[in-house]
């Protein structure tokens, strides 16, 4: 069996990148010691280079590919914004590819890309918690860089890529230490699908504040929708309906005091659905989101939320990306951090 480059990356004890670096001639910088390393591997176990990969590690490709889950959510515009700033410094093209959250456009966008010979991969969207589609994608990715392609990821995408890691699970951690701090104590929270890792832990921190704060299962009701408007509006039309038909059936039907959507697309969808129907927010019920997007301030009541730089978080990813400073991104992680903003849709609990 010949030997591959994952073979001697393995063997150095180094990324497949920076293995791709020293053997494929890449322009990228890699230190003499790891240099020494991968090509003594590389001897000892009889690797003949490729020489497509080659030459496409000496390519100098003038895209970025950035992979998102949908680029009408203001929360992927507002990042996809940041990368393509960021590149157009750089003298790069930034192209945007919308996946819908599917692991197979998103893999076929991979290959794409790879095809393409962009200079860079963003990976924009969630994570998927799903270990099949993870990996799958995990392989695709593994033989873009193979060939001296660099990936950066926004959020956790798994151990090896360089990671612009925002801080989801204590931001939401956070937002609910302030909902409790206003009296709530029954608290719907509207999360995203399972698949996606970035919903899973941000209910993991509201999971784990209500906890500490003492609260069960009872209090804390969990509904999943698609991160969308419509989704939002769906999620706190079931909660809503559940709560009226336990009342009318003389159980203990309590509407919830607060929604948690955890993402500001989502919460706008709840502040239709509650307006819809003649429920005042936050005097009956409050409202709180996740993200910030410039959409949070324009609704009303303006939406109390958890604040990312998401334009910045796009820059971040391509510097992490091109700085050789930074290895090309290799496994380094940037931490993000989150900040509650309470505005007007938020009040003391009634």
């Amino acid at each position: 069996m010949a030997v591959t480059l994952g073979d001697v990356a393995r063997h150095a004890g180094v990324s497949l990148a920076t293995a791709s670096r020293v053997l494929n001639g890449s322009a990228r910088t890699v230190t003499e010691e790891l240099s020494a390393k991968v090509r003594a591997s590389a001897d000892a176990l009889g690797y003949l280079p490729n020489a497509p990969a080659q030459a496409l590690a000496r390519a100098t490709g003038a895209t970025i590919g950035v992979l998102l889950h949908d680029v009408a959510d203001p929360y992927f515009g507002a990042i996809a914004r940041g990368v393509g700033d960021a590149a157009a410094r750089a003298g790069l093209l930034s192209l945007v590819t919308s996946t819908d959250g599917d692991p197979e456009r998103e893999l076929h966008a991979i290959r794409m890309l790879h095809a393409q010979r962009v200079r860079a991969i963003v990976l924009a969207g969630s994570g998927y918690t799903d270990p099949d589609a993870g990996r799958r994608i995990d392989e695709a990715l593994a033989a873009y860089r193979d060939q001296g392609g660099i990936v950066t990821a926004i959020t956790d995408h798994g151990p090896g890529y360089g990671t612009v890691l925002p801080d989801n699970r204590g931001g939401a951690a956070e937002l609910t230490t302030a909902l409790l701090g206003l009296g709530h104590r029954r608290i719907a929270v509207v999360t995203g699908p399972e698949r996606m890792r970035v919903a899973q832990e941000r209910l993991e921190g509201v999971l784990e504040a209500a906890a500490a704060a003492g609260l069960g299962g009872e209090e804390v009701l969990v509904e999943r929708a698609e991160f969308t408007r419509d989704g939002g509006r769906a999620a706190v039309a079931r909660i809503l309906d559940r709560a009226d038909r336990a009342d009318r059936a003389g159980g203990a039907g309590v509407r919830p005091s607060v929604v948690v959507a955890l993402s500001d697309i989502c919460a706008a969808g709840v502040l239709a659905e509650l307006r819809e129907r003649g429920i005042a927010v936050p005097e009956e019920i409050s409202v709180a989101g996740f993200d910030d997007i410039p959409l949070a301030t324009d609704l009303a009541p303006a939406l109390s939320t958890v604040r990312l730089p998401l334009a910045d978080m796009g820059a971040e990813a391509v510097r992490l990306a091109l700085d050789p400073a930074a290895g090309s991104g290799d496994g380094r992680q940037v931490l993000v951090a989150a900040e509650v903003v309470l505005r007007a849709s938020t009040a003391q609990a009634p």
